[in-house]
């Protein structure tokens, strides 16, 4: 099930679960990569940002990516393999597609400035990893290399391998409606595009022609639904579940804390056993639980789903 152009619905980037000690939880792995499956994720990306990918070592990278896909059975697994050097880049990303993942993921190195830099740089990582498919992100928030479409589309069109973006500008309409208006006039093929920022505007993301997302947002049902009703043309019922959500959203979009609070909520919904990462990461103080239990029961009113009791822990 290799990634393709016409990719589609909701990939779930997947936390990477510790114990409190800063183990790999691998039972809990099994646990979240079964929890996408039953909410109906088409697939799972593994590694990314959120996967805490820089804390492991090239052993355990590989070790939690082989975990999640051979547990994912007929979700498609997309495997982080951003790294310093093309080297390890291509040690990950060819032990991931031998275990059976559906391609890999490759954002750009923080030093890039110029338009050539980056078109040579990504010219590079394909040539390191081959003909494997492959997912161009975009996410100059975080990683500060600004993309515009006319170089997306120089990247794409010079790399056949290249199926997917992850679009994380923002903002960040403009950029879609401009790629989608280079595939109209036939300066640009085929390409899924799939959304991140924590699902921060996947309500006009959808509208602009974003073929789904793929973030981390705690309650994976909601970017589903989100994409499923924008497809069927329910623009009132996308937007009033999304307008719902919206203020847990954007409560885990903290820069440095967001994760921690992903993480509390995946442990509540009894997902992973510990909302514990990996040092140096943040912790969630007391007062920061309570508001997101307060801001649980207000999506609550709307959505059953995030009707949580406040101490609601997973087995061990």
């Amino acid at each position: 099930m290799k990634l393709t152009a016409q990719a589609t619905g909701t990939f779930a980037i997947a936390p990477t679960p510790f114990h409190d000690d800063g183990r790999i939880d691998f039972a809990s792995i099994d646990r979240l990569t079964d929890f996408y499956a039953e909410v109906g994720c088409q697939g799972i990306t593994v590694l990314g940002i959120l996967g805490e990918a820089p804390k492991l070592d090239a052993a355990e990278a590989e070790q939690v990516a082989v975990r999640f896909i051979k547990r994912a059975k007929n979700m498609q697994v997309i495997v982080g393999v951003s790294a310093p050097g093309f080297a390890s880049m291509r040690s990950l990303a060819k032990a991931s597609i031998d275990a059976g993942a559906a391609g890999v993921m490759i954002a750009p190195a923080p030093n890039l400035r110029t338009d050539d830099q980056i078109v040579g740089y990504f010219k590079q990582a394909q040539e390191a990893i081959g003909d494997i498919p492959w997912v161009l992100q975009d996410y100059p928030l975080t990683l500060s290399v600004v993309f515009t479409p006319a170089v997306i589309r120089k990247i794409v069109m010079d790399s056949p391998s290249c199926v997917m973006l992850k679009h994380e500008d923002w903002p960040g309409l403009e950029k879609i409606s401009a790629l989608r208006g280079f595939q109209k006039d036939g300066s640009l093929r085929s390409l899924s595009i799939v959304t991140g920022n924590g699902g921060l505007f996947l309500d006009f993301e959808m509208e602009r022609g974003a073929d789904g997302a793929m973030t981390g947002y705690a309650f994976p049902e909601l970017l589903i639904d989100v994409v499923r009703l924008s497809k069927e043309g329910k623009r009132d019922a996308a937007h009033d579940l999304f307008d719902a959500h919206l203020p847990l959203i954007r409560y885990e979009q903290q820069p440095g804390s967001g994760l921690a609070v992903r993480k509390y909520v995946l442990q509540k919904r009894g997902v992973i056993a510990s909302s514990a990462q990996r040092k140096p990461g943040a912790t969630i103080t007391a007062t920061a639980k309570a508001e997101v239990d307060y801001l649980l029961s207000r999506v609550a009113r709307v959505d059953r789903r995030a009707s949580l009791q406040p101490q609601e822990t997973a087995a061990e």
